[in-house]
C-alpha cells in the first residue's frame, strides 16, 4: 500500500510532473516483482495444468498493463511516430494488487486466530499437580501422573486429570463443561474433570484417565476436528475467472488477428493497442472489488451494531442459516444467580438481616446471590455457625436459633410452615427456581427464590427469527425442569436438556446431516466445540475468550437481538456482492467489443488505452458506490 498509494496519486493528478514516469516505474516494479509474485507463480503453474483463477486475471492483466506502460516510457517515439499519444498504467498494475493482497491478509490473520483458542484451551492444564505418595506430598509435572494415583487438589486450584474423589469434601465450578454457573457439591466417590476449578475445600481424588483420554482433551480434539473438516469456500471470482479469463484472451488475440488481415497498412499498430487496450479494460478492478468492498461495508455496518465478523465467509454464511441453535446459561440467560422473588411471614421483611448474616459465612454457591441481594440489610453477629451439607446452615444470632437452607431441613427439625408460604415457594420450583428458607426456633419467616435470569431481549430475539422462517432449538446441560421453564419464558418450541459438550457437537451434526444450516450460538468453553462445527457460530462478548475465538461472530453486548440483525445484514451484504458483478460484468461485456475495435469499421472510433484506463476507473467508483449504500442504510 505504502508503494503504490504514490502511484496511484501520481498517476491520476500529477502525471506532467518531471520524471512522473520513472518515479511510478520505480515504486511499481517492487510491487509486482516482490509483493505480487505468488499471483505470477500461482498463474504459471495453473497454466501447466490448464486452468485458470483468479490469479492467472491479476496476473495477465497487471503484467500486460506494466509491460506495455515500460515499452511507452522506453520507446515513446514509437506511437509518437504514429500520432498516437503513449501512456503509463503503473498505477492500475499496483494499486490492484495492493488491494488484493490486503484482503489475502486479512483472511490469513482471521485464520490464525482460531487456533488462538486451542491454545487457550489447553492452558486450562495445570503444568504441574500434587500427588500423595505414602502419606508424603509431591509435586510433579502433569505428564507423570498415572490412573489409580492420588492427586491433591487445594481451594482455588483447576483440577488436572480427570478422576473420583477419596478423601474430602468441596464445591467444584464445572461450568466450563456444563455451563451452569451454581458450583457442585463433590463429596467421596464424585467425579471430577480435568480443566474444572476447585472452589473453598481440599480434597484428594484418584486419577481416572489421564493425558489425552480426559474429557477436557476429548473438547480441544473436537474443537480441532471440527475447524479442520469445514473445507475452504471456493471464492466466487474463482469460478468467473475460469470463464472469463480465456474468453478474455481469445477476444485480444482475434482482435489482433483480425487488424493484421482486414487492415495491412496500419494492422500491427491497431491490432497491438486493440491487445492491450482489452487486457487493461478486463483487468479485475470492477471484478476484484465488487466483493471485498461490499464485505468491508458490512462488517464495518455490523460493528457499528455491535456485532464483530471475523471475514468474509461468515458474513456470507449467514443469510443461508435455516435453524438457530442457543446455549441456555450466559446466553439465554445472564448465566450468574440472582435472587427473583421473596416471601416474608406476615410481610415482616426484619428477618432478611440474620438471612444475610448466616449465608455471608456460608460456603454455598448461592449464597453470595443471597448476600447480594440483601446487602441493605442492617449487619447482624452470628455465633455457633454450623454448615449442614446438602441442606443447609445453621447458627444463633441475638439468642434466638436459625436455620437457613432448604424445606427438608426445616421439617426434618421440626419446624411449622406458613401455608401461604409454602404455596409460594411450590409455585417458584414450578418455574424452575432454588427457594432458600430462613427459620427460627418455632417456623418459617421468609422463603427466597434465586434462578439464573432470563435476558430480557430473549422473547423478541426468538419472536424475529421464528418472523424469518428461522427454526429455533436451545441446549443446555441442565436438567429437564429447568430447560423446559426458560424455554418458555422465551417463547422456544424446541429444546434438549442434560446436554455435555460432545453431546452439544453431535447435536449440531445430526442437524447438519439431516441438511440444516446452523448457527450456534454460546458463551462457555463448553460450548467451543459445537461453535467450531456449526455453519455459523456466534459467541456472547460476555462469554469466554475461547468461545469468542472459536466463533466467527461476536455479539459485543450480549443483546441477542442482535443475531436476527446479523442475519439480514448478511442476506443484504450478499444482494450488493451480486449488484457489484453485474456491474462490473457489464461493463466488460460493453468495453471488451469496443476495444477490440468493433466500432472502428462502422465509426472509425478505436478506443484509446487511457480513455479504457478512465473507463476501468469508473467501473470501480459505481461498484464502490453501490457497496457504501449499505453503510447508509438503517
Amino acid at each position: 500500500m505504502a508503494l503504490s498509494l504514490p502511484v496511484a496519486v501520481i498517476g491520476m493528478f500529477f502525471m506532467d510532473i518531471p520524471l512522473a514516469n520513472p518515479i511510478m516505474w520505480l515504486l511499481a516494479t517492487p510491487v509486482l516483482g516482490w509483493c505480487g509474485r505468488s499471483f505470477f507463480v500461482n498463474a504459471w503453474r495453473q497454466l501447466r495444468h490448464r486452468t485458470v483463477t483468479m490469479d492467472t486475471l491479476v496476473a495477465l492483466s497487471t503484467g500486460i498493463a506494466y509491460l506495455f506502460s515500460l515499452f511507452n516510457m522506453l520507446w515513446p517515439e514509437f506511437w509518437l511516430a504514429r500520432g498516437i499519444q503513449p501512456h503509463v498504467y503503473f498505477e492500475a498494475s499496483s494499486v490492484i494488487i495492493a488491494f488484493i493482497l490486503l484482503g489475502r491478509l486479512l483472511e490469513a490473520r482471521a485464520k490464525e486466530n482460531t487456533t488462538t483458542a486451542i491454545r487457550k484451551l489447553m492452558g486450562l492444564q495445570p503444568r504441574t499437580v500434587t500427588l500423595v505418595v505414602n502419606g508424603e506430598r509431591r509435586e510433579v509435572p502433569i505428564e507423570q501422573v498415572r490412573p489409580g494415583n492420588a492427586v491433591l487438589v487445594r481451594p482455588g486450584e483447576r483440577i488436572a486429570v480427570d478422576g473420583r474423589i477419596a478423601d474430602g469434601a468441596s464445591y467444584v465450578d464445572e461450568s466450563m463443561l456444563t455451563g451452569e454457573p451454581v458450583a457442585v457439591r463433590k463429596e467421596p466417590g464424585a467425579e471430577v474433570f480435568a480443566g474444572t476449578i476447585n472452589q473453598k475445600g481440599s480434597f484428594t481424588f484418584r486419577a481416572e484417565k489421564v493425558g489425552t483420554d480426559t474429557l477436557l482433551a476429548r473438547i480441544i480434539r473436537m474443537v480441532q476436528e471440527a475447524q479442520g473438516s469445514k473445507a475452504p469456500v471456493q471464492q466466487r471470482v474463482d469460478r468467473i475467472a475460469a470463464v472469463f479469463v480465456p474468453v478474455i484472451i481469445s477476444v485480444a488475440l482475434l482482435a489482433f488477428v483480425l487488424w493484421l488481415l482486414l487492415d495491412p497498412a496500419d494492422g500491427l499498430t491497431h491490432g497491438m493497442l486493440a491487445l492491450v487496450t482489452v487486457l487493461i479494460i478486463a483487468c479485475p478492478c470492477a471484478l476484484g472489488l465488487a466483493t471485498p468492498t461490499a464485505i468491508t461495508v458490512g462488517i464495518g455496518k455490523a460493528a457499528e451494531e455491535g456485532i464483530l465478523i471475523r471475514d468474509a465467509e461468515s458474513l456470507e454464511a449467514a443469510r443461508r442459516i435455516d435453524t438457530v441453535v442457543l446455549d441456555k446459561t450466559g446466553t439465554l440467560t445472564e448465566g450468574r444467580p440472582e435472587v427473583t422473588d421473596e416471601a416474608w411471614l406476615g410481610g415482616d421483611r426484619t428477618p432478611a438481616a440474620v438471612l444475610a448474616a448466616l449465608e455471608r459465612l456460608s460456603e454455598h454457591p448461592l449464597a453470595e446471590a443471597v448476600v447480594a441481594h440483601l446487602k441493605e440489610a442492617a449487619p447482624v453477629s452470628v455465633t455457633g455457625f454450623e454448615s449442614l451439607t446438602g441442606r443447609g446452615v445453621r447458627g444463633i444470632a441475638n439468642g434466638t436459633a436459625y436455620l437457613a437452607g432448604s424445606e427438608t431441613l426445616l421439617r426434618e427439625q421440626g419446624r411449622q410452615i406458613d401455608p401461604e408460604l409454602a404455596r409460594q415457594a411450590a409455585r417458584w420450583l414450578d418455574e424452575a427456581k432454588t427457594v432458600i428458607w430462613l427459620a427460627d426456633e418455632r417456623q418459617a419467616l421468609g422463603v427466597l427464590a434465586v434462578a439464573d435470569t432470563i435476558r430480557e431481549s430473549a422473547p423478541q430475539a426468538v419472536r424475529r427469527l421464528h418472523e424469518a422462517g428461522i427454526t429455533v432449538w436451545m441446549v443446555t446441560g441442565d436438567n429437564e425442569n429447568t430447560a423446559r421453564a426458560i424455554a418458555a419464558r422465551a417463547g422456544i418450541e424446541h429444546w434438549k436438556s442434560g446436554v455435555l459438550p460432545d453431546g452439544k457437537c453431535a447435536f449440531i451434526r445430526s442437524l447438519q446431516e439431516q441438511g440444516h444450516r446452523v448457527a450456534m450460538t454460546g458463551d462457555g468453553i463448553n460450548d467451543s466445540a459445537a461453535l467450531a462445527q456449526a455453519d455459523l457460530s456466534i459467541a456472547m462478548g460476555g462469554g469466554s475468550d475461547i468461545a469468542i475465538d472459536v466463533a466467527q461472530m461476536t455479539i459485543v453486548s450480549s443483546d441477542l437481538n442482535r443475531i436476527p440483525d446479523a442475519i439480514a445484514l448478511s442476506v443484504r451484504t450478499v444482494r450488493t456482492i451480486r449488484q457489484n458483478l453485474f456491474w462490473a460484468f457489464i461493463y466488460n461485456l460493453i468495453g471488451v467489443p469496443i476495444a477490440a475495435g468493433v466500432l472502428y469499421p462502422v465509426c472509425g472510433f478505436l478506443l484509446n488505452p487511457m480513455i479504457a484506463g478512465a473507463a476501468m476507473a469508473f467501473s470501480s467508483v459505481s461498484v464502490v458506490t453501490n457497496s457504501l449504500r449499505l453503510k447508509w442504510r438503517k
